[in-house]
């Protein structure tokens, strides 16, 4: 049986992309990948990098797997300051997750301390939270298909009434 040059091609190209698809999911999950993605906000505010810490991330890691059987935005209430993420399927990658609550910064007033009427903006000043000085996160898919992304930080923040940085 012989196939013509334009399905080889198809098919190589189509695997092509499924790994590429496959790799830029795996690829955003990673220590290193959420560490970056917290630094580069923080340094957007002057605020020093953040490290991996393995026994922040066994406890983020812990917490995630607690989630698995529903997937709730429930906090821990453990040591740490806490993010959390939720989606419906595999596009909420860790680093997409950090990009969601960097995006609240556009609801955070630095001069008042305070988030815009009906906005958050706490994720947003827990990532930057300049006293906090260790991450480690996790990403689990839950059993009702959906994924659950937490990030914990040591020192916590958002203590009310101080800045961030």
């Amino acid at each position: 049986m012989s196939f013509s040059k334009s399905y080889q091609l198809t098919i190589a190209c189509l695997l092509i992309v499924t790994l590429a698809l496959t790799q830029k999911s795996h690829a955003q999950n990673s220590p290193q990948d959420y560490v970056d993605a917290h630094n580069a906000a923080r340094a957007a505010v002057g605020v020093g990098p953040i490290e991996w810490d393995d026994k922040v991330a066994t406890y983020a890691e812990q917490y995630a797997n607690e989630r698995i059987n529903d997937c709730l935005l429930q906090h821990s209430s453990g040591p740490y300051g806490e993010n959390m993420a939720m989606g419906s399927d595999d596009s909420l990658t860790g680093t997409y997750a950090v990009q969601m609550w960097v995006d609240e910064q556009q609801y955070y007033d630095y001069s008042t301390n305070t988030c815009a009427d009906g906005q958050q903006c706490g994720h947003y000043t827990q990532v930057v939270w300049s006293n906090s000085l260790r991450v480690g996160c996790a990403r689990v898919q839950c059993y009702n298909g959906g994924y659950f992304v937490t990030c914990n930080y040591d020192p916590p923040g958002n203590y009310v009434g101080q800045w961030p940085y």
